[in-house]
Protein backbone atom coordinates (compact mmCIF):
# COMPACT_ATOMS: atom_id res chain seq x y z
CA UNK A 1 0.00 0.00 0.00
CA UNK A 2 1.52 3.44 -0.54
CA UNK A 3 2.00 5.97 1.32
CA UNK A 4 -0.80 8.84 1.02
CA UNK A 5 -0.65 12.87 1.21
CA UNK A 6 -1.92 14.24 4.59
CA UNK A 7 -3.94 16.14 2.51
CA UNK A 8 -5.42 13.36 0.38
CA UNK A 9 -8.89 12.58 2.31
CA UNK A 10 -9.23 17.07 2.91
CA UNK A 11 -8.51 17.06 -1.23
CA UNK A 12 -11.13 14.36 -1.65
CA UNK A 13 -13.17 15.95 0.19
CA UNK A 14 -13.43 19.47 -1.03
CA UNK A 15 -13.60 17.51 -4.52
CA UNK A 16 -17.09 15.74 -3.48
CA UNK A 17 -18.38 19.22 -2.27
CA UNK A 18 -17.35 21.19 -5.22
CA UNK A 19 -19.20 18.22 -7.93
CA UNK A 20 -22.10 18.61 -5.12
CA UNK A 21 -22.38 22.34 -5.94
CA UNK A 22 -22.07 22.07 -9.07
CA UNK A 23 -24.97 19.60 -9.45
CA UNK A 24 -26.73 21.40 -7.21
CA UNK A 25 -26.19 24.75 -8.92
CA UNK A 26 -27.32 23.61 -12.45
CA UNK A 27 -30.34 22.00 -11.20
CA UNK A 28 -28.64 18.67 -12.19
CA UNK A 29 -29.54 17.08 -8.60
CA UNK A 30 -33.47 17.55 -9.27
CA UNK A 31 -34.68 14.28 -11.36
CA UNK A 32 -37.56 16.31 -13.21
CA UNK A 33 -34.63 18.04 -14.55
CA UNK A 34 -32.85 14.33 -15.45
CA UNK A 35 -36.23 13.32 -16.71
CA UNK A 36 -36.64 16.35 -19.37
CA UNK A 37 -33.35 15.71 -20.82
CA UNK A 38 -34.30 12.42 -21.69
CA UNK A 39 -37.41 13.49 -23.08
CA UNK A 40 -35.40 15.76 -25.45
CA UNK A 41 -37.26 18.58 -23.76
CA UNK A 42 -33.78 20.51 -21.83
CA UNK A 43 -30.28 19.66 -23.04
CA UNK A 44 -28.79 21.74 -19.86
CA UNK A 45 -27.68 18.30 -19.15
CA UNK A 46 -25.80 17.36 -22.29
CA UNK A 47 -23.55 20.59 -21.61
CA UNK A 48 -23.01 19.68 -18.16
CA UNK A 49 -22.06 16.32 -19.35
CA UNK A 50 -19.72 18.08 -21.95
CA UNK A 51 -17.65 20.21 -19.49
CA UNK A 52 -17.11 17.25 -17.32
CA UNK A 53 -15.92 14.74 -19.63
CA UNK A 54 -13.96 17.78 -21.11
CA UNK A 55 -12.34 18.25 -17.92
CA UNK A 56 -11.62 14.81 -17.51
CA UNK A 57 -10.31 14.32 -20.67
CA UNK A 58 -8.15 17.48 -20.25
CA UNK A 59 -7.06 16.12 -16.43
CA UNK A 60 -5.94 12.56 -17.97
CA UNK A 61 -3.79 14.36 -21.00
CA UNK A 62 -1.94 16.64 -19.15
CA UNK A 63 -1.38 14.92 -15.24
CA UNK A 64 1.06 12.09 -17.21
CA UNK A 65 2.97 14.44 -18.99
CA UNK A 66 3.69 16.34 -15.78
CA UNK A 67 4.76 14.27 -13.76
CA UNK A 68 4.58 10.29 -13.81
CA UNK A 69 3.01 10.17 -10.56
CA UNK A 70 -0.66 11.08 -8.77
CA UNK A 71 0.67 13.67 -6.61
CA UNK A 72 -1.25 12.74 -3.28
CA UNK A 73 -1.10 8.77 -3.75
CA UNK A 74 2.19 8.60 -5.20
CA UNK A 75 0.68 6.01 -7.72
CA UNK A 76 2.18 5.75 -11.28
CA UNK A 77 -0.16 7.02 -13.61
CA UNK A 78 -1.43 4.23 -15.62
CA UNK A 79 -4.19 3.07 -18.04
CA UNK A 80 -6.24 0.48 -16.76
CA UNK A 81 -8.03 -1.43 -19.67
CA UNK A 82 -11.46 -3.36 -19.32
CA UNK A 83 -12.95 -6.09 -21.28
CA UNK A 84 -16.55 -4.77 -22.82
CA UNK A 85 -18.43 -7.89 -22.49
CA UNK A 86 -21.95 -9.07 -21.75
CA UNK A 87 -21.52 -7.93 -18.08
CA UNK A 88 -21.18 -4.43 -19.17
CA UNK A 89 -23.71 -4.32 -21.79
CA UNK A 90 -26.51 -5.74 -19.33
CA UNK A 91 -25.32 -3.75 -16.40
CA UNK A 92 -25.05 -0.76 -18.79
CA UNK A 93 -28.72 -1.60 -19.72
CA UNK A 94 -29.97 -1.98 -16.52
CA UNK A 95 -28.66 1.26 -15.05
CA UNK A 96 -30.36 3.10 -18.35
CA UNK A 97 -33.49 2.01 -17.85
CA UNK A 98 -33.54 2.85 -13.77
CA UNK A 99 -32.11 5.93 -14.73
CA UNK A 100 -34.55 7.08 -17.33
CA UNK A 101 -37.53 5.19 -15.01
CA UNK A 102 -36.37 7.30 -12.09
CA UNK A 103 -34.30 10.26 -13.36
CA UNK A 104 -31.75 9.49 -10.44
CA UNK A 105 -27.83 9.20 -11.33
CA UNK A 106 -25.96 7.85 -8.49
CA UNK A 107 -23.52 10.80 -7.93
CA UNK A 108 -26.81 13.21 -8.22
CA UNK A 109 -28.29 11.07 -5.91
CA UNK A 110 -26.57 12.23 -3.17
CA UNK A 111 -26.56 16.19 -4.13
CA UNK A 112 -29.85 15.95 -4.79
CA UNK A 113 -29.94 14.46 -0.81
CA UNK A 114 -28.26 17.53 0.48
CA UNK A 115 -30.64 20.24 -1.47
CA UNK A 116 -33.53 18.47 1.11
CA UNK A 117 -34.78 16.39 -1.54
CA UNK A 118 -35.71 13.24 0.71
CA UNK A 119 -37.84 11.21 -1.34
CA UNK A 120 -34.41 10.84 -3.01
CA UNK A 121 -33.62 7.89 -0.40
CA UNK A 122 -35.89 5.17 -1.46
CA UNK A 123 -33.78 5.75 -4.78
CA UNK A 124 -30.67 5.75 -2.75
CA UNK A 125 -31.85 2.35 -1.55
CA UNK A 126 -32.80 0.89 -4.48
CA UNK A 127 -29.66 1.67 -5.55
CA UNK A 128 -28.02 -0.06 -2.73
CA UNK A 129 -30.03 -3.14 -2.78
CA UNK A 130 -29.29 -3.31 -6.17
CA UNK A 131 -25.84 -2.88 -5.82
CA UNK A 132 -25.84 -5.55 -2.89
CA UNK A 133 -27.81 -8.29 -5.16
CA UNK A 134 -26.04 -8.32 -7.46
CA UNK A 135 -22.62 -8.78 -5.40
CA UNK A 136 -24.43 -12.17 -3.93
CA UNK A 137 -25.31 -13.18 -7.60
CA UNK A 138 -22.04 -12.75 -9.00
CA UNK A 139 -20.04 -14.28 -5.67
CA UNK A 140 -22.47 -17.35 -6.04
CA UNK A 141 -22.03 -17.37 -10.22
CA UNK A 142 -18.32 -16.57 -10.19
CA UNK A 143 -15.23 -19.51 -9.87
CA UNK A 144 -13.25 -19.53 -6.95
CA UNK A 145 -10.19 -17.43 -7.09
CA UNK A 146 -12.01 -15.29 -9.87
CA UNK A 147 -12.51 -11.46 -9.36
Amino acid sequence: MTDRHPLFAPLILVGGLLFGFGLAYSHMARPEVVLDFLQFEDFGLLFVMFVGAGVTGLAYLLAPRLSDRAPLTGDRFERRLKPFDRNVVVGGTIFGVGWGVSGVCPGAAYASLGVGNVTILWAIAGMFVGAYLQGRWRSGTSPAGAD
